[in-house]
């Protein structure tokens, strides 16, 4: 009896949250180890579906660097990064796309319709809802910086009950372009913006934004980010995540969590219980 009660208590305690987040749109950057993880996959899944029956609004935008390199070995075609980004020639390009659209893409959106959810696989390709230009071609070739997000798109998606799992691949404003390769976590920021999304959450391998002492920073201000970053707490890869949660709360998000995927149900814990697992970033 005792366990039933302390389950009651769980769900007790999940109930401001869900009121609070009913009918609101929250973007899920889906990465690292919990998109590698067949166990984490599906509570991933789980987590989703649990959202959307509770009047949450998700939509998710993945990334699979790691899949997109090893595809790359297995053609023997070399992977190359400069400054910590991928080098995307036409042909690297073609491997981005496969591995994107054709594999992650659609296995994420089998995994969630197989739980009961409605996904549906986009890129930035269909309808041109992303359209981007080279961030510098002589340097990255076809690495993208976004400059238009149509958020009808998405918002239309979302209105039909469907949600949306978006690949970070960008369209071109020229015909028979093979479009950009766009940062995933550049590309939650910019589509959490255009849609008006109240939060952004950023799945990693991390607990979330540690002090130098090794230990989790669970509520900043943006203000307290920046000197952070100019002491050199927030450093590497942390660095570009970081900057997309600015990015966001600039454009008008309200909330920026970054939380560690390796957990179970990371994304339940950070916004159903009342101390969270990782970061959260206000204004």
């Amino acid at each position: 009896m005792q366990k039933k009660i302390e389950t009651v208590k769980t769900l007790l305690d999940a109930l401001p949250f869900i009121k609070e987040f009913n009918r609101e749109i929250i973007v899920i950057k889906y990465g690292g180890s919990a998109q590698t993880s067949a166990e984490l996959k599906e509570k991933f899944a789980q987590d989703i579906l649990l959202m959307q029956l509770v009047g949450i609004k998700p939509v998710i935008i993945h990334g699979g660097g790691h899949k997109i390199t090893d595809m790359l070995e297995a053609l023997k075609i070399e992977a190359k990064f400069i400054e910590g980004q991928r080098v995307t020639s036409k042909e690297v390009m073609r491997i981005v796309e496969m591995v994107l659209s054709g594999e992650i893409n659609k296995e994420i959106v089998s995994l969630l319709n197989s739980h009961g959810a409605k996904g549906i696989g986009i890129s930035g390709k269909d309808a041109h809802f992303i359209t981007a230009k080279a961030k510098d071609f002589s340097k990255w070739g076809l690495t993208g910086n976004i400059t238009n997000v149509k958020p009808e798109v998405i918002l239309n998606l979302i209105r039909e009950n469907f949600i949306p799992v978006i690949a970070p691949i960008a369209a071109a404003d020229e015909m028979g372009h093979p479009g950009f390769n766009i940062n995933a976590d550049l590309c939650a920021s910019y589509v959490a913006k255009a849609i008006g999304a109240n939060k952004i959450i950023f799945l990693t391998d991390t607990a979330g934004i540690l002090n130098k002492d090794k230990e989790l920073l669970a509520t900043l201000t943006t203000d307290e980010i920046v000197a952070l970053k100019e002491d050199s707490t927030i450093h590497g890869g942390m660095l570009p995540k970081v900057d997309s949660c600015l990015d966001a709360l600039n454009g008008g998000v309200q909330k920026a969590h970054i939380i560690d995927g390796r957990i179970e149900h990371a994304i339940l814990l950070e916004l159903f219980t009342s101390l969270g697992i990782g970061t959260q970033i206000v204004k």
